[in-house]
């Protein structure tokens, strides 16, 4: 998960300064002509883009990692009696670090977005869009890396689980999970 979020984040903050890059430009066109309309539209779209599949995807994607994998830890230390301290405990944490910068981060995006269709139809100025664009891009860099710094934890806490696992199944006398998953397969 550290690989596919640190690519995505980086997609999306691409896509936020490509966005903000081609509004800057569409502000520097004369208003109503047709590059105008042609580079706003782009804008628009890139944009809407950004925050509706981007921007929420990308950290609904941490609500779900972290609720999907903190509930895993919680069953298997539950099935093996594991205690609840590290681990456990310590997902419970990270998912409670990594869940307000990710809400915090939608909506920002979500307000950047209502302000440029204010701006879009007149009722704002566009100043009101911009200043909430700049501000959805640094609260993003600033939710990216606790994200990371968490998801990255999280990854380690797994493997800690994992080795705790594959320790009390030997101790009980168990197959370890690779032997366990090779003779399943092997009965298929």
């Amino acid at each position: 998960m550290t690989h596919t979020f640190r690519l995505l984040a980086s997609l999306l903050t691409l896509a936020m300064l490509t966005s903000i890059g081609i509004g800057f430009w569409s502000l520097s066109l004369p208003h109503r002509s047709e590059l105008w309309a042609n580079i706003f539209f782009v804008h628009y779209f890139i944009g809407l883009f950004t925050v509706a599949v981007g921007i929420l995807g990308v950290h609904c994607l941490i609500f779900i990692y972290f609720l999907g994998t903190g509930r895993w830890v919680k069953e298997v230390t539950l099935a093996y009696q594991m205690p609840d301290a590290p681990n456990h405990k310590r997902t419970r944490e990270l998912k409670r670090a990594a869940f307000p910068p990710a809400l915090f981060s939608m909506l920002i995006g979500v307000a950047a977005a209502a302000a440029g269709e204010g701006a879009r139809f007149q009722d704002w100025h566009w100043t009101v869009h911009m200043t909430l664009a700049f501000a959805t891009l640094l609260v993003n860099l600033w939710a990216f890396r606790i994200e990371y710094r968490c998801v990255a934890e999280n990854a380690q806490i797994i493997r800690a689980v994992m080795d705790d696992v594959e320790r009390i199944r030997r101790e009980r006398g168990l197959n370890t999970n690779d032997e366990a998953l090779f003779e399943e397969q092997s009965h298929r």
